[in-house]
């Protein structure tokens, strides 16, 4: 039963200390938007990497890919297009559905952010051999689908 109760316990920590290397990450890109006078917010910059990934992405794609709501969604998108960074465009093939595609501006912004991107995971993968990343990266997946199996 001790050592159950200690396992729980460090699962605990360790889920702790992802939810502040979160809250970290997000500090750092909103101090960078500061810093260059970008009006954007950590929640508007994770739509965005999904589409500097794949442009052309639904809503709902979008929604699954950033784990947000719909309603969240929607007041995002908007924001965005009030931006300028990206537009909403009808589905070819499914009229019910909007696609959202970026901008010229909002592809020069992807541009721009890249490399601070790059200097972020740089700084946070420092000391760290690749395949303790990858140990690191298979923990969380099976705690993830051990939860959604429960």
């Amino acid at each position: 039963m001790k050592k159950l109760v200690q396992k729980s316990e460090t699962t605990r920590q360790f889920v702790h200390s992802m939810l502040e290397f979160r809250d970290e990450l997000r500090r750092f890109m909103q101090r960078k938007f500061r810093e260059n006078n970008i009006d954007l917010t950590y929640e508007m910059h994770q739509i965005m990497a999904c589409l500097w990934r794949t442009d052309g992405l639904s809503q709902q794609e979008l929604a699954d890919l950033t784990l947000k709501d719909k309603s969240s969604m929607t007041f995002l998108i908007d924001n965005l297009v009030k931006r300028g960074l990206v537009k909403r465009t009808q589905d070819p093939e499914d009229r019910r559905r909007k696609l959202i595609y970026l901008t010229f501006k909002g592809k020069q912004l992807g541009i721009k952010v890249d490399p601070w991107l790059g200097e972020l995971f740089a700084v946070a993968s420092g000391g760290f051999e690749n395949s303790t990343l990858k140990t690191c990266i298979d923990a969380v997946e099976k705690m993830r689908d051990n939860v959604r199996s429960s």
